[in-house]
């Protein structure tokens, strides 16, 4: 059943929690997605399957959280997240992102620290608004305008929002490591085409953990939403330490 949470800001976002056990895997979907995408009903039903504690969720300005899109970026996801995780009493959660949902993971995991049992991410995006755009793109950003692309995935062009980009640019964690140190693991197509996969090789070196594991599809595309994509994530999850 879908809830809404009120947020400080006094918009509502929308979510599923699932009682269970263990620490509550959280699934972060990627930019302009949400709740609803195969990967995440395969996460929360999987879960149910093993009575494993849930939460899914859309970031305000997606999916049924209220919101203007244009308005959002990940640092006021970050806190939006932090702030449900309260109101539910969640204190543990085994954090599971896709794509730019993996870099949400990431902010995540260094404001909530010994709160996350690990990480789990599929494609994941850390410092896309750096290495995704050319010097022309960013100057346009730069400028307060917004960025049109072709959408390969639907009819209408994807959106870059300046205030995103800007505060993508200001939470660039490749570069400067990342303070994470428990389990993780990093699922990546090596047919992505949107999301190189030596930004996987890149973030593994970035992580302060020493237990950091790759696991690369040859044939595997950015959604890696065929069957045995979504059962190897599933896998990985129910493969964790057992603290996780």
């Amino acid at each position: 059943m879908i809830q809404h949470f009120n947020l400080p800001s006094g918009e509502n976002m929308a979510y599923r929690y699932l009682p269970g056990e263990g620490p509550v895997v959280l699934f972060l979907p990627g930019y302009m997605s949400d709740m609803r995408g195969g990967k995440a009903q395969a996460v929360m039903a999987w879960a149910e399957a093993r009575g494993r504690a849930c939460l899914l969720l859309d970031y305000t300005g997606c999916g049924q959280s209220e919101g203007v899109f244009a308005e959002k970026s990940l640092p006021l996801w970050r806190d939006e997240v932090i702030a449900l995780l309260g109101g539910l009493g969640i204190e543990r959660v085994v954090l599971c992102g896709s794509s730019m949902g993996g870099w949400l993971m990431l902010l995540l995991a260094e404001a909530l620290g010994a709160r996350v049992a690990a990480l789990v991410c599929l494609a994941p995006a850390p410092d896309f608004t750096d290495w995704g755009y050319d010097a022309a793109q960013k100057a346009l950003l730069a400028r307060g305008e917004t960025l049109l692309q072709d959408n390969p995935y639907g009819p209408e062009p994807t959106p870059t929002y300046a205030k995103f980009w800007k505060a993508g640019q200001q939470s660039l964690l490749l570069a400067r490591g990342v303070a994470f140190d428990g389990p993780v693991r990093l699922i990546h197509g090596q047919a992505d085409p949107d999301v190189p996969w030596e930004v996987s090789l890149r973030l593994a070196a970035a992580l302060r953990s020493a237990d950091v594991q790759v696991l690369l599809i040859k044939d595997g595309d950015h959604r890696l939403s065929r069957p045995g994509d979504i059962a190897l994530l599933l896998r990985t999850l129910g493969e964790l330490p057992e603290q996780a």
